[in-house]
């Protein structure tokens, strides 16, 4: 759907599309308590044949970012065109090395919210014992934890370890999601974040029930995330952006 707000001349619409709905999911996920200072990452492919990327600028809140202070960058981070921000030195290691090997990763998010990162820090990882966990099923990997993202070379550990998989969870870090669209990324990181919640409250009153393998395997199957039958959740996320237009406008510029 075409922006409704006045697109600047150097965007073509279908960046300028790209770029007003990343930056409504930046406001989303500040709206959400899902930011982290000025850290962490949304990356997004621009539409087109060269592979290029948006990503946050490095020194905005994430209720400041805009879609036109949004950073294009291509496959190894250098910035494409002029910006008046730098990007964080972490954020591209590990995006970069997804999107180039994985055409279908037109989306990749990570956080380090409370409750993820707290499962990441777990022995046994994310428990397959809940109604949000269970849609996630033979859909998580793991990476264990080299430190701070900064050095390239892990970026290709990062994405080894992925394996194809939607979720990664970085260990003792915080997960990585991968959609194949920014509205399905979404959704996927809000059922890690739910899983998560009740996994960690769950936990503190004794031991968790477990699901059935088959009962699991039918829950994805019949996952609105994963199903295109339903949106992928293009209808959820849209509900958001209207949120966001409505309590933290002004992203669309």
């Amino acid at each position: 759907m075409e922006s409704p707000y006045i697109r600047p001349a150097r965007f073509s619409p279908e960046e300028w599309d790209a770029r007003v709905k990343l930056a409504a999911t930046y406001r989303i996920f500040a709206h959400l308590g899902w930011a982290e200072l000025i850290y962490n990452h949304i990356s997004l492919r621009v539409p087109g044949a060269e592979p290029h990327f948006l990503i946050n600028p490095f020194g905005l809140h994430y209720s400041e970012v805009t879609a036109s202070n949004l950073v294009k960058v291509d496959i190894e981070g250098h910035i494409v065109g002029h910006s008046d921000w730098p990007i964080n030195p972490a954020g591209f290691t590990f995006h970069g090395a997804i999107h180039a090997a994985m055409p279908e990763a037109h989306c990749v998010m990570h956080v380090h919210t409370t409750p993820t990162l707290a499962v990441c820090c777990t022995q046994e990882g994310l428990s397959y014992t809940n109604f949000y966990a269970a849609q996630l099923w033979d859909q998580v990997a793991y990476h264990e934890f080299e430190g701070i993202t900064v050095h390239l070379d892990e970026g290709q550990r990062i994405l080894a370890s992925a394996g194809g998989k939607p979720v990664l969870l970085l260990r003792n870090h915080g997960p990585v999601v991968i959609g194949r669209t920014l509205a399905q990324a979404f959704n996927l990181i809000w059922l890690v974040q739910r899983a998560c919640e009740v996994q960690v409250a769950s936990q503190a009153l004794g031991p968790l029930r477990p699901i059935p393998v088959p009962v699991l395997e039918k829950c994805v199957r019949d996952s609105l995330n994963f199903n295109p039958n339903f949106g992928a959740g293009e209808d959820s996320f849209a509900a958001m952006q209207r949120l966001i237009d409505r309590v933290n406008p002004g992203y669309a510029v």
